[in-house]
């Protein structure tokens, strides 16, 4: 009988949906990427945090008002298929499902430079195989224990993060004469906007990669106890999170150390350890160390719980294989979480071969997937509410200033693809109508075969 079907099992809390919410947006693209960013922008990087967190919000904002409205497996995959059409709903679907197999080998990827901190002479690839097997056994069990993991996971984060801030504020209170540290680092070292405004503009995309998973508690929505309450709760959160989380602790730790003066590399070190090293706080640059790297194994936990949801839910759309629908007792989608594990493997395969350029290549097509599926969400909202106003059905958590946010959201998102083709990675904007393309292929293809 139906009914006796194993089905996906409502037991994630309140305190779970929450720290899933801070994980999926505290990760690789503040703690490592922002090195790059301080560099071009200065202390004008909190500007650019600014304006990507208000465009994360509205996003959210879009997105919370579907899922509470009907909280399911599958989330804005589904809203697509329904309220819009098959081929909306199967692009993003498959497009979430790929970005988070990117990202999940992101944060791999980050783990295994964080582990060259202390011991450099183990290879990356070790330490990315390492984790990457933890992840997957943890993903493995049921919801709750990953409800837990990433609890626990993202509570040190967030608590670190916090300490951080208390004990910048009181270095930067106890400072002598002789410290660097000091407020007025963040505008006396060429000013705000060291490198005039261009030096943020053409930044904001790399910025957007660290937003990447804020609407990683929508995957979450089907397993959630009390979604009308608890789902709008942690997306009105994410002002507080962004300013807290990024706005305060950069603010800080620039003031502790002039912009112009952090040893940085490209991308393989964190500007938040390296501030600390640099002050000759050696106890503290490991502590952070050591909390980045769980921030990362936190983001990579949740990407792949994400693929394993999307997964099932394309396959309840007939749009993947139905294999991946079924669930054990436990309520885990096995398959699912498998097939998407076995793909993400292939980010050991990219650290054994090119160590050093693994991490850059990553991001750069993370994020063009990201920008993607952003303006889906937007204009999948925008489908949604012409059907829910046609209808006469008035929603329990409406977005804020629709439809002109969905507007504001796509043509922000539209001049992130300018930045990106300007600044010399046309090839990451020329792949979403390549990507597209080969999916609207795929897409025909299996219809006409099914036909």
């Amino acid at each position: 009988m139906e009914s006796e079907t194993p089905q996906l099992q409502r037991r994630l809390k309140n305190r779970h949906i929450q720290l899933i919410a801070m994980g999926g947006a505290i990760g690789t693209g503040l703690f490592l990427g922002s090195a790059q960013i301080i560099q071009s922008a200065g202390p004008s990087i909190i500007l650019g945090y600014l304006i990507g967190g208000l465009i994360a919000f509205l996003i959210m904002r879009q997105l919370g008002e579907m899922i509470v409205h009907e909280p399911v497996t599958g989330s804005f995959s589904y809203f697509a298929f329904k309220y819009w059409g098959k081929f909306p709903g199967f692009l993003t679907g498959w497009n979430y499902w790929i970005l988070y197999i990117l990202v999940a080998m992101t944060e791999l990827t980050a783990i295994g430079k964080y582990i060259n901190y202390w011991w450099p002479h183990i290879p990356a690839w070790v330490s990315v195989l390492i984790f990457f097997l933890a992840v997957t056994l943890a993903n493995l069990a049921n919801v709750k224990i990953y409800g837990e993991s990433e609890f626990w996971l993202s509570m040190i984060k967030v608590l670190a993060i916090i300490a951080m801030i208390i004990f910048g504020i009181y270095l930067l209170l106890t400072a002598d004469a002789t410290s660097t540290a000091s407020i007025s680092n963040l505008w006396i070292h060429g000013g705000f906007f060291p490198n005039g405004f261009d030096g943020l503009f053409y930044m904001l995309a790399f910025m957007m990669f660290a937003f990447g998973g804020i609407e990683l508690i929508s995957m979450a929505a089907a397993e959630t106890e009390n979604p009308d309450k608890n789902i709008p709760r942690a997306v009105n959160q994410t002002v507080i999170r962004v300013f807290l989380f990024y706005i305060c602790s950069l603010a800080v730790l620039l003031s502790l150390v002039p912009w112009n003066q952090l040893n940085l590399g490209d991308l393989d070190h964190s500007p938040f350890v390296m501030i600390f090293s640099q002050m000759g706080i050696e106890w503290a640059a490991h502590l952070l160390n050591f909390i980045i790297l769980t921030a990362s194994l936190s983001v990579c936990n949740s990407g792949m719980y994400a693929n394993s949801r999307m997964l099932m839910g394309l396959a309840q759309q007939g749009n993947a294989p139905q294999l991946f629908k079924s669930v054990n007792k436990y309520g885990v989608p096995v398959a699912a979480v498998l097939f998407s594990a076995f793909l993400i493997f292939g980010c050991v395969i990219l650290n054994y071969f090119v160590p050093e350029k693994a991490l850059s290549y990553l991001i750069y097509i993370v994020v063009a997937a990201a920008v993607l599926n952003w303006m889906m969400i937007s204009l999948i909202h925008l489908k949604f509410r012409q059907t829910i106003k046609r209808k006469g059905i008035q929603t329990r958590f409406p977005a804020i200033f629709a439809p002109f946010s969905n507007y504001f959201v796509l043509a922000f998102m539209l001049m992130i693809l300018y930045i990106m083709w300007t600044q010399g990675f046309m090839l990451s904007v020329l792949m979403l109508p390549v990507w597209i393309a080969v999916l609207f292929g795929v897409f025909k293809f299996l219809n006409k075969r099914n036909a």
